[in-house]
């Protein structure tokens, strides 16, 4: 196939390509189906990459509130992305880049600028062609050097900001020959009240994705339980695909199982066969079987871990939660997590710390919630509960210290409390002149050097860790000596910056000032969780006698 004369991109690049649109309303699982569907080609013997499609104006998630849009995942480069590629790394078991994915706001912003340069040569720049042109280009490039690259388009077929998109896929299709792009659509399959699965919101889906020129291969439906033969054979009688093509994703406990789940459907093996993939597919017999023997792997113990944030939503915090599941597997502990609000802490929650094997203080902005997370810290260290700080919740072990070890009372974060006369967490020294917030932190993958006979070296089992970062603010270095003349050390440093810290009078208390969670993998845990959920059982002895001691205090 020709080059395209306007991007001067050899289109050719990138040999097959799924495309996964949603409809009924958002929030379905796309992602995740998208995800399953990868993990079993992987599993298959392909190279599978992932690119998601976000029709927000947003450059990036950066500046996103977690309450809309769930957890900013941090990429390896830096890139704030949707949180679906957090999931595309976790299945995939590959790191993505800032090019995986595709927003309104970074296609319009590049074709402005193009336009403001001159590049177009006096045409009327439009979106047709110009921005489906440059969204073609984007998943092209993106999926260069793989076997399979799977795009999701964020949002559900009719919105009108997911528009463009949709025409830069059936301009896609006609440019590509027809078996190397399949269509899968996801819809809800909902229950009336008489306990019937209803097909009329696929139907309507369907046909508004028929009326934009697509028309789907797979059909996907989600639904609490699979679909019954009967659903099936309507779906596919009134959305014009083969009744072989209409699978079940029905609600699983974990998310891990949902490759199992669909692979039992065989949506893998169409998937393959419409690709015309089957015959350089590895035979089933000889494909990796670890994820199902990660996922499936028993659990020999159990761990109730209090997560202390102030987003009640778990999406704001799923790589938190997964890196919990990912240590569960690998340590064999059934992992429930209990969540805290910090925002109420001060007032009745803290018996449920009382009742946590572990606590957990995780990252975010702002200062609503930060009086709890103190609380909580403070609790974790005088009962000796094993605690793990993120980011945010690094920061605030250090005002913590500050306040109730070194008698600091009035210290505090400079982002938090401008006016505090003890910034022990002030503002990175690059960071004084920045003006704009969108991609201005310290972000993506720096290396850290650990001090060795150290608990940090003993959970990275080394001196040295690359791990991802998303702060603006960090240890005030002029506090640095007075903060480290007690039971409190930094660890783990990047030349003047603290990266990890803990305390040698604790049985487990740790802090990072980045964010493991977010290269934490089923088949690669983060070292910190796997170790905090280790520590759980050997600390039982110390706090029961701390607790012991502080009871008969009390009396």
């Amino acid at each position: 196939m020709p080059k395209e004369p306007e991007t001067e991109y050899d289109p050719s690049l990138g040999r097959k390509f799924i495309f996964v649109t949603g409809g009924v309303m958002s929030g379905l699982g796309k992602g995740i189906t998208a995800a399953s569907t990868g993990r079993l080609l992987s599993n298959a013997g392909f190279d599978v990459t992932a690119v998601k499609i976000d029709p927000y104006l947003n450059v990036d998630a950066g500046t996103m509130n977690p309450y809309q849009h769930g957890e900013v995942y941090v990429l390896k480069d830096g890139g704030e992305v949707d949180l679906d590629l957090g999931n595309y790394e976790r299945f995939l078991g590959e790191d993505m880049t800032s090019d995986h994915n595709v927003t309104t706001g970074k296609s319009y912003q590049h074709v402005i600028e193009k336009e403001r340069s001159g590049d177009y040569l006096g045409e009327t720049v439009q979106i047709i062609p110009h921005i489906t042109d440059d969204i073609k280009r984007r998943i092209r490039e993106a999926a260069a050097g793989t076997d399979v690259c799977i795009v999701e388009v964020g949002g559900t077929v009719g919105d009108i900001e997911g528009m463009p998109y949709l025409e830069a896929l059936r301009q896609f299709a006609h440019e590509e020959a027809s078996d190397d792009i399949l269509f899968t659509h996801v819809t809800l399959v909902p229950y009336s009240k008489n306990g019937e699965q209803k097909t009329k919101p696929t139907q309507h889906s369907v046909k508004e994705l028929r009326s934009i020129g697509l028309q789907p291969d797979v059909l996907v439906g989600r639904c609490s339980d699979e679909l019954e033969l009967a659903t099936k054979e309507k779906i596919a009688l009134f959305c014009d695909v083969p009744t072989t093509a209409v699978f079940s994703n029905p609600d699983v406990d974990d998310i891990y199982h949902v490759p199992l789940v669909v692979q039992e459907e065989g949506l893998d093996q169409h998937v393959m066969e419409q690709l015309d993939l089957d015959e350089e597919a590895i035979k089933p017999t000889e494909r990796n079987n670890t994820w199902r023997e990660l996922v499936t792997r028993e659990r020999t113990s159990s761990a109730d871990i209090a997560l202390v944030g102030k987003y009640d939503l778990e999406d704001a915090y799923m790589s938190v939660h997964e890196a919990l599941k990912h240590a569960g597997i690998e340590t064999q502990t059934e992992v429930t997590v209990q969540w805290v609000d910090s925002d109420e802490m001060l007032d009745h929650h803290e018996d449920r710390l009382r009742e946590a094997d572990g606590v957990v203080v995780p990252g975010g902005f702002g200062s609503r919630g930060i009086a709890g997370k103190l609380k909580a810290i403070e609790y974790c260290r005088e009962h000796n509960v094993p605690f793990l700080g993120l980011c945010l919740g690094f920061q605030m072990a250090v005002v913590e210290h500050a306040k109730n070890v070194l008698g600091f009372t009035e210290a505090h974060s400079a982002e938090l409390q401008p006016e505090t006369p003890h910034p022990v967490i002030d503002i990175l020294p690059e960071q004084y002149d920045v003006e704009t917030m969108g991609g201005t932190m310290r972000l993506g993958a720096h290396e850290t050097n650990i001090a060795p006979n150290t608990l940090a070296a003993t959970v990275y089992d080394g001196t040295v860790c690359t791990e991802r970062h998303r702060h603006r603010y960090e240890v005030n270095p002029e506090y640095i000596d007075e903060l480290e003349a007690g039971a409190l050390s930094f660890s783990g440093q990047a030349n003047n910056r603290m990266e990890i810290l803990e305390r040698c009078d604790h049985p487990f208390f740790l802090g990072t000032q980045f964010h493991p969670e977010f290269r934490s993998r089923p088949d690669r845990a983060s070292p910190p969780f796997v170790s905090f959920l280790k520590s759980l059982d050997s600390t039982l002895d110390a706090r029961s006698l701390t607790v012991s001691t502080s009871e008969e205090v009390q009396i």
